[in-house]
Order: C-alpha cells, then structure tokens, then sequence
C-alpha cells in the first residue's frame, strides 16, 4: 500500500531544491536549482486567477466533456487547453493539470536552468542531464518496478498520467496508468485522458496504441493494465527500486 503522493519522490533528482506550493485544488511539487517558492506561488495564482475569471464567463468550459471552441482573444492558457482537447477529442479542462504545470514550469526557467513540476502525476520537466521518473500505476504489480529514462537532450518534456482505477479525475476507462510523453504537458494530459478512456482490459491496449500515434505532437506512450503493458514511440523503460 502506498501513502498518497509517495510517487512524488520518484523522480531521481536529489540535486535540486524541493517545496510544495498549495492553493486551493491546485498542489504542485516544485524542484529547481534555488528555493523559487515564492515566484512559483505567484504564478500558481496568477493561472489560476486567470482559469477562474474564464470559467465565470464561461462555465461550459469548466464542464463540458467535450471539445470546445474558445475566443481568439482567449487567455493563451485556455487557448492551449482547447486546441489540445480539440486534437484528441475530450473537454478542455482534461488538460489543466498539465497546463499548469507546464505554464508554471516554463516562467520559472527564467530563473533555473533545470525544472521539475509535478501537478497530481502531470510532470514538467527541464533537465540538463538524464532523470529517472518511477511509474506508478495503482495495484498493478509494475508499479515502483519500472520507470523512465528521460534524457536532459529531449526536454522540456511533459510527462502525464491518467488512469481509470487512481485518483479522482474522471475516466470512462480502467487503465491502472496510461503515460504520454509530449513537449507540450498541456497535450500530454489531454491524450493521456483521452487513450485511458479505451482501455478497460488488456485487450485494449493495441488500440490505445494507435490512438496515439494518430496524435499529432505525442511523442511517446507507456499503457499499463493489470501486468499487461504497450509502449510505442520515444520511451526509454529502465528498471527502478522504489
């Protein structure tokens, strides 16, 4: 049995500085080469500010389980949540983890060379060297055995997870981890929903394969059902001790 968010610490990146920033639903786990908590805090509210005031106009946005079209006078976040849910089929806020993470993560590499933003199991990452991140996929017997390898060559990365047997968000799936790698974490997020939302057995696998690759900008992905798995694309698996 694992505590809640241990997964946090599964990424090998004892090197950097590590804090937490909290506001409301929103829970990062923040590393960098300095204690940036302060300017983290205010980009978390500053994006969320702006989802917020959106929503208010907008409600659907915060709702719909479909794609939606959105203003071209749009804050830029919610214009790269609805073109990534546009590419892959679900509702916008399917990506919200991954924007902000990734929106956060992209302002502060203005003052640290390497990032690491991780938002619910959705993962920013700026390294200049390689990094291993543990996979982890509920009660699947894989979980804390494997991980990937991440070269610092190949990021900024988005690295996100959806599953249909973890955590709170919704799935119309039963994936114990679907794993998408992509530059964008925005569209990380939203494919990985998307490609969770096929696989209820292991059978299913090979199709959410091949969603993926029909996905514009996915660059990899990582299916994990019961100690079935299916991999395509630009992954490294590296066995891990967690």
């Amino acid at each position: 049995m694992y505590e809640p968010r241990t997964y946090r610490h599964w990424i090998k990146a004892g090197d950097l500085i590590s804090f937490n920033i909290v506001v409301k639903e929103t829970d990062l786990y923040i590393r960098a080469s300095t204690n940036l908590r302060r300017k983290a805090l205010k980009l978390v509210s500053k994006y969320r500010d702006i989802l917020e005031r959106y929503i208010r106009r907008y409600p659907t946005f915060l709702t719909s389980l479909e794609p939606l079209p959105v203003d071209e006078n749009a804050p830029h976040i919610v214009k790269a949540m609805s073109e990534s849910a546009n590419r892959v089929g679900v509702g916008p806020m399917a990506s919200v983890a991954g924007a902000i993470a990734e929106f956060v993560g992209t302002e502060l590499l203005a003052f640290s060379p390497e990032i690491i933003v991780e938002n619910g199991g959705d993962i920013y990452l700026k390294s200049l060297g390689k990094r291993l991140v543990g996979i982890y996929a509920g009660k699947s017997p894989l979980t804390g055995k494997i991980g990937l390898e991440i070269n610092g060559a190949d990021t900024p990365l988005g690295i996100c997870t959806s599953s249909g047997t973890v955590g709170h968000s919704l799935s119309y799936g039963k994936a114990d981890a679907v794993i998408v790698l992509s530059k964008s974490a925005t569209l990380a997020d939203a494919a990985a929903t998307a490609i969770a939302n096929l696989i209820k057995q292991p059978g299913d696998i090979p199709s959410g394969i091949e969603l993926a690759k029909g996905i514009e900008g996915v660059l990899g992905v990582i299916i994990i059902k019961d100690d079935n798995t299916g991999l395509w694309g630009k992954v490294k698996i590296c066995q891990m001790s967690i």
